[in-house]
């Protein structure tokens, strides 16, 4: 077992819960060499001794065996990370943008350097669902995996529904909190969700696809109809991320509001908590639930992954090598309710059928279907529109094969 010198990168919120963490761990053989921030004028807990502002310091210092990058910048950390790589030092991250875009080729530097790149926190905080997807369901057929894997943007909606906050309030609560960023676009945006997404998506099916290739739609534009309309039919809004089988030879992903039932799990999902559903071939449905922010949960899985680096812990990836096959795609349909004010917003989303419709004095909905492809296409113009989108969560369906020779005949034209 070796005894870990740790050069951590970033002491905000989840670099501060984890040295809490490392210190009340009476027994865990850990030292933490040295931390490297920027900001040399912030008060700090720690002795001006613990800190460096080069990242030089940590990366070129040969007793570090392992680095923690903890910061927020997806762009610095990828540096941090692929140098320590290439030094051979074990890396653990919970920088999901990063992992995000870049994911394969860090794959392949694992490969070529033999080293481990761990990142547990970078999806779901304080639950394991990496590990159990890299081990537990390594030789498991999946038909999905499903959640609540932004603990913000729940905490917003559990405010709203439960409490009868308005947005902005529950909003400046999750920020005061530590759980939204000051600008928390990419919370409420569903950007943060569509990261952890990509990766969930290496691990439960093997597949690299980019944060570009996946739908994804957040709930910026809630509006008091919305939670009128889901509490009148029984239902909470949850901002969900899925990805799923269409059929033996494809799969498909998307992040966005859903109408979610009292008798789905994650209907009781609630604050910061993060909640995923994997629905297997042989183990059958399973549920997990932890906080998904926070220094202390998030810190507990990076700590995790300092542990199981010990005992030489890496990734397998075998779905990698296994799913070949498999491909990626949008061409399915799915059921979604539009809030909207006129018939330009109808025509925008190009509905194939519509079940139900509704047009009142103070606002308009329907409920339908629509391509997720197309969605993909105009997602820039859904967010500048007044408008709200959620999935009633029918299951998925391909497009029709006619449909699909159809659209690639006008496409040519």
């Amino acid at each position: 077992m070796t005894q870990l010198k740790i050069g951590l990168f970033g002491f905000g919120c989840v670099g501060q819960g984890l040295y809490d963490i490392l210190n009340q761990n009476e027994g865990f053989r850990a030292e933490v060499v040295s931390i490297c921030v920027k900001d040399r004028t912030k008060p700090r807990k720690l002795d001006e001794s613990y800190f460096t502002y080069d990242k030089n310091d940590i990366l070129d210092n040969p007793e570090i065996n392992l680095v923690v990058e903890l910061i927020n910048n997806a762009d610095e950390a990828y540096e941090i990370v692929t140098t320590a790589l290439r030094q051979r030092k074990i890396v653990v991250t919970a920088n999901k943008k990063m992992l995000a875009e870049h994911l394969e080729e860090l794959v392949a530097l694992q490969e070529e350097y033999q080293t481990p790149l761990l990142y547990e926190a970078s999806v779901c905080g304080s639950i394991p669902i990496i590990r159990n997807l890299e081990e537990y369901y390594d030789n498991e057929l999946l038909h999905s995996v499903c959640g609540i894997i932004n603990g913000s943007s729940n905490y917003i909606l559990s405010k709203v529904f439960n409490e009868g906050l308005t947005y902005s309030t529950a909003l400046r609560q999750a920020q005061d909190l530590g759980f939204a960023e000051t600008d928390p676009t990419l919370d409420v945006g569903g950007f943060d969700a569509l990261n952890k997404l990509c990766i969930l998506i290496m691990h439960a099916y093997g597949l690299f696809v980019k944060p570009e290739e996946v739908f994804n739609y957040g709930i910026g534009s809630l509006s008091a109809h919305d939670f009128q309309f889901a509490r009148e039919k029984g239902l909470k809004i949850k901002l969900l991320a899925r990805v799923e089988k269409v059929n033996e030879d494809s799969i498909t992903a998307f992040v966005i509001p859903q109408l979610v039932p009292r008798e789905d799990y994650l209907f009781n999902v609630e604050n910061e908590y993060n909640g995923v559903t994997v629905q297997a071939a042989f183990a059958d449905k399973q549920f997990f639930m932890g906080k998904g922010a926070g220094g202390h949960p998030t810190g507990s899985a990076v700590l995790s992954d300092i542990s199981a680096s010990r005992y030489q812990y890496k990734y397998e990836y075998k779905k990698l090598a296994r799913h070949r096959a498999l491909h990626y795609t949008t061409d399915v349909r799915l059921e979604v309710y539009l809030r909207y004010h006129d018939e330009t917003d109808l025509g925008l989303l190009q509905f194939e059928h519509i079940a139900e419709q509704y047009i009142g004095r103070s606002f308009h909905y329907v409920i339908g279907e629509v391509s997720l492809a197309h969605l993909l296409s105009i997602k820039q113009e859904l967010a500048s529109r007044d408008i709200f989108i959620a999935s009633t969560g029918r299951k998925v369906e391909p497009v029709a094969e006619e449909v699909l020779a159809a659209a690639a005949s006008e496409k040519a034209k």
